[in-house]
């Protein structure tokens, strides 16, 4: 019993090292909160004409898109324009993160729409690439979509513009991200 008893020891403490140092996931509330107090990189992830239509908060240090819009080819499955992954996301977040001083270990959030198309997806990628302490607001920028009712589709549940957190329609010029780079080919 007693040795089953070190096993399972030894198990968990091999499983805790190699988890992350904090869960990935972050309310706007927190986020917002940790950005105003220096506690960590606040960064907008949507593309900068997502940004142009649906408002901007200047709460986040930078927007550095994680999946850029290829407007010359279309995605004939989804119906969309192509989306690829900017090539230069990591180096621009190490980037911005020496601006302020910080370094890997620094809390990265990011911020999107919703959350879930590219939020959490560059938290996770971000910690894949060694940056353990990366997070991602729930809910995004504007919230989730309501699912009946006469507003049925409507954003104006939870996420950053309805917590009550500071927004615009107008953009940062000096925090919005520009692209000189082509698209890579597919």
């Amino acid at each position: 019993m007693k040795m089953r008893q070190v096993v399972y020891g030894v198990a968990l403490a091999m499983l805790s090292s190699t988890s992350f140092a904090i869960e990935i996931a972050i309310s706007a509330t927190e986020a917002y909160d940790k950005a105003k107090n220096h506690q960590a990189l606040l960064i907008d992830v949507r593309d900068p004409v997502e940004i142009m239509f649906t408002g901007f908060t200047d709460s986040v240090h930078i927007n550095i898109p994680y999946l850029l819009v290829d407007r010359t080819r279309w995605d004939e499955k989804r119906n969309v324009f192509r989306l690829y992954q900017n090539p230069s996301f990591v180096r621009e977040i190490e980037q911005a993160l020496q601006k302020h001083g910080w370094d890997k270990n620094t809390e990265i959030i990011t911020l999107c729409r919703s959350g879930s198309e590219r939020g959490e997806p560059s938290a996770a990628f971000l910690r894949q690439q060694g940056f353990q302490n990366a997070r991602y607001v729930v809910h995004g920028f504007q919230g989730d979509a309501l699912k009946e009712g006469e507003k049925k589709g409507f954003r104006i549940q939870n996420g950053w513009q309805n917590s009550g957190l500071p927004w615009s329609p107008k953009m940062n010029a000096e925090k919005i991200y520009r692209n000189n780079e082509p698209a890579p080919k597919p």
